[in-house]
């Protein structure tokens, strides 16, 4: 009975073994393309399921440029926050919209009569919604002061010695809030929150130095604004921190509010320590500042300087002008690719506007120019199935869309004939831009172009990579809702999948 048994059970194990060795050899073989792509799935599931991000969710799409094919999708039709990877769609529209060689003008000009020297009439600065004038970032374009020279100039070479007027910072392009309604309040003070004007100047940026205490926990002095802002009242209980803490102060303040509270602590480890604050007037400070340097030449200005733009609307029946002088952008390629590099909020904001305006003429609101660029790539036939922006930076937590609308967006962009200047306003991983210390020393160095995002509770990273066959792939992957105090985690996961990301088959 035992030998019989065993002879039964025997052929019982060769058969199952033979049916299975059937059924394996019947199975078709994975193509590397799928292979691939299950490996970015498992990759995906260890992501979701760990402690860093069981709590949230996690979304990828990739999809080929070519024609748009969607190749991998996880939780991609959800509607997430973003951050600032919806820079991508902000500058991609401005492109395709305005062009490459599009630069903004700013100018100064006069009303009025000029005789004996004197200007009876004011002089202005009339803003187009420049987010770059008088910036330090570009070689060749004027930074502030040196801009603010070069009005003085033209004012004086126009022979003018006295006005009898004001300096009128002209912001009345846009005459609505300058900031969305959905961005949170305790950023608006600080750099990364400045408002747009019709006139922006220096960014919408100034500094605010300190010296730290002698101690842990002592107070921090108030030195100086850079530049001087004597028109603005600063309430100061920044306290120091220990050495190598860093930046912790937040500004709160609001457009057009001259009273700010400074706030947090700096470390104790310098002679002076800076943060960065955002003016809540840029285009009064345009007028002050011109105002100065006219007294500092010796042109006497008779009136305050003041403003046109929110609140204080221009008068009905204004005098014809004379222009001065016109001061032109760097192009906008160059604004388009320092809002992806560096992540600039008030350059997206700007662009976004400014496309918008292109496209439907005349819009006055925020909501608006999201409507008109959401409108333009729905004629282009991507699909916006849960796309729910609310401005042009990500900076608001509110809205969001889907990484299946990114790479929507993205993958009809490569069909536009301003796509390869697009392409190469993108940051390279592991080698420029925000994403410069990203898988450095893999195979997504070097190849993968991306976009970061980052606020509270959300990171991700959109762009471009070429995948193992050499086909153009876009991407989109977001996190959101994760555990705090993980970054070192979340990193690690993101970098595993955009090195599992260029392996997959385009084809």
């Amino acid at each position: 009975m035992y030998c019989l048994s065993f002879r039964l059970c025997s052929l019982l194990v060769s058969c199952i073994l033979l049916l299975t060795t059937e059924l394996v050899e019947a199975k078709p073989v994975s193509r590397p393309d799928s292979s691939a792509s299950q490996r970015l799935l498992v990759l995906l599931d260890q992501f979701q399921n760990n402690p860093v991000a069981r709590h949230g969710t996690v979304a990828l799409s990739v999809r080929r440029v070519r024609d748009g094919q969607p190749f991998v999708d996880y939780k991609s039709r959800q509607t997430m926050s973003t951050a600032s990877t919806i820079k991508l769609i902000t500058t991609a529209t401005a492109l395709a919209v305005l062009g490459p060689t599009f630069s903004y003008t700013t100018t100064l000009e006069y009303d009025g009569t000029i005789r004996d020297s004197i200007l009876s009439g004011n002089l202005y600065i009339r803003g187009s919604g420049d987010p770059s004038l008088g910036t330090w970032r570009y070689a060749g374009a004027p930074d502030t002061p040196t801009l603010l020279a070069i009005w003085a100039e033209a004012v004086r070479k126009a022979g003018i010695r006295r006005i009898q007027g004001s300096v009128v910072g002209d912001a009345s392009l846009y005459l609505n809030p300058p900031v969305p309604d959905t961005w949170p309040y305790s950023d608006l003070g600080n750099y990364y929150g400045a408002g747009l004007s019709g006139l922006n100047i220096n960014e919408n940026l100034y500094r605010v130095f300190f010296k730290p205490g002698s101690a842990v926990t002592a107070p921090a002095t108030f030195l100086r604004t850079d530049p001087a802002l004597p028109y603005l009242r600063l309430t100061n209980t920044v306290s120091t921190d220990a050495v190598g803490t860093g930046d912790q102060v937040n500004i709160y303040g609001a457009p057009f509010a001259n009273q700010q509270w400074l706030t947090g602590k700096v470390p104790l480890d310098s002679k002076e320590f800076s943060v960065k604050g955002a003016l809540p007037d840029p285009a009064f400070f345009a007028a002050f500042a011109l105002t100065s340097q006219l007294r500092q030449r010796g042109i006497l200005v008779s009136n305050l300087p003041t403003t046109y733009g929110p609140g204080q609307p221009a008068p009905k029946g204004q005098p014809k002008r004379t222009m001065l002088h016109t001061h032109w952008s760097p192009a906008l390629t160059e604004i388009a690719q320092q809002t992806n590099f560096q992540s600039i909020n008030l350059y997206a904001e700007g662009l976004m506007r400014t496309a918008a305006q292109r496209l439907v003429p005349g819009i006055r609101t925020t909501d608006e120019a999201v409507e008109a660029i959401e409108n333009f790539w729905r004629m282009k036939g991507v699909n916006l199935d849960g796309f729910q922006i609310r401005d042009g930076s990500g900076l608001s937590a509110v809205g969001g869309l889907s990484a299946d609308n990114m790479t929507g967006i993205l993958a009809r962009m490569g069909q536009e004939k301003v796509f390869p200047p697009f392409y190469e306003t993108i940051p390279v991983v592991g080698q420029s831009g925000t994403v410069r210390s990203l898988a450095r020393n893999t195979a997504a160095a070097g190849n993968v172009r991306a976009k970061s995002g980052s606020i509270e509770g959300v990171r991700a990273y959109a762009g471009y990579f070429t995948a193992a066959d050499g086909e153009l792939m876009a991407f989109s992957i977001m996190v959101n809702r994760f555990t705090s105090g993980q970054n070192r985690v979340l990193t690690s996961h993101f970098e595993r999948i955009m090195v599992a990301m260029v392996g997959v088959l385009g084809k």
